[in-house]
């Protein structure tokens, strides 16, 4: 069984050289982007160069691909419910009345009979599937190139409260324990003679629902010893401490930290000023 683990890059790139700071900019900038552009143009151009961004980061192709495959029935049901049922939304933000048609269901059909699916909303579901892909693949191009040690003291020179980069680092560690665990349970039950190969897959889902059940206890059991051990080490919060290693901005940092800006002012420009980004703009 293949699980979507959590992980750093392998290899030695430019984003791994980054300073935490500039990447979190990075991924607010494109983020806030992906949001407010409704071109699926725009938005496809955007999630191609945030995929290709990931693999010259070194993000493993088989982590995109199980993104992308865990999305498609999402994809799928957006594509439905935006060509069939989006029609009064898109007549609003294109101010016209007729759209064009791509198939007609037969009004002789039960239930869905004389059911259109639209062109445009097509298209406006493209744009949230491509908005969705970006925002998502965003994340792993900011968090697997940095070590976790490296954002917590980029979250807190960063102004962020420490208790808030404190949990979110013990976020991130407890993902591959959990990870783990799951395996070893699906393992287990795999020695017991439990053959998930020959399963159909509503009976494979309900053992896999039965999996949340010591999964959930096994965390809990983590979370208390955790709670213990930070007891136990006067733990509150303070960013006022020590750390091993220092966070410094260097060129490159201020450099990308320069391009975004500079990215978000000219995308907001050329979204007010020319609908650049808009649904049924130039582009």
């Amino acid at each position: 069984m293949s699980t979507l683990t959590l992980q750093t890059v392998e290899r030695d790139s430019f984003f791994t050289r980054l300073d935490f700071r500039p990447k979190l900019w990075m991924m607010a900038v494109i983020t806030l982007v992906a949001l407010v552009w409704e071109s699926p143009a725009m938005e496809g151009l955007l999630a191609l160069l945030v995929i290709i961004t990931c693999l010259a980061a070194g993000v493993k192709v088989s982590t995109i691909r199980s993104i992308i495959v865990l999305l498609l029935p999402f994809s799928l049901f957006i594509i439905v419910m935006q060509g069939f049922f989006a029609e009064d939304l898109i007549q609003t933000r294109l101010h016209r009345e007729a759209l064009t048609p791509v198939f007609t269901f037969p009004v002789s059909w039960w239930l869905i009979g004389g059911g259109t699916m639209t062109w445009e909303g097509v298209r406006y579901a493209l744009n949230v599937i491509f908005k969705t892909l970006t925002i998502i693949l965003i994340v792993p191009l900011g968090v697997f190139t940095t070590d976790v040690n490296a954002m917590v003291l980029g979250m807190v020179k960063a102004r962020i409260p420490y208790k808030i980069a404190f949990v979110f680092s013990s976020t991130l560690r407890f993902f591959p324990l959990i990870f783990g665990e799951i395996q070893s349970i699906i393992e287990a039950q795999r020695l017991r003679g439990l053959a998930f190969e020959s399963m159909g897959p509503v009976r494979r889902l309900r053992v896999y629902a039965k999996v949340a059940v010591p999964l959930i206890l096994g965390a809990m059991v983590r979370s208390q010893m955790l709670e213990i051990v930070l007891q136990s080490k006067a733990f509150t919060g303070s960013p006022d401490r020590t750390y091993l290693h220092e966070s410094e901005l260097k060129k490159a940092d201020y450099a990308v930290i320069v391009f975004f800006s500079l990215f978000l002012v000219v995308a907001a420009v050329a979204y007010v000023g020319w609908g650049v980004g808009r649904f049924g703009g130039p582009i």
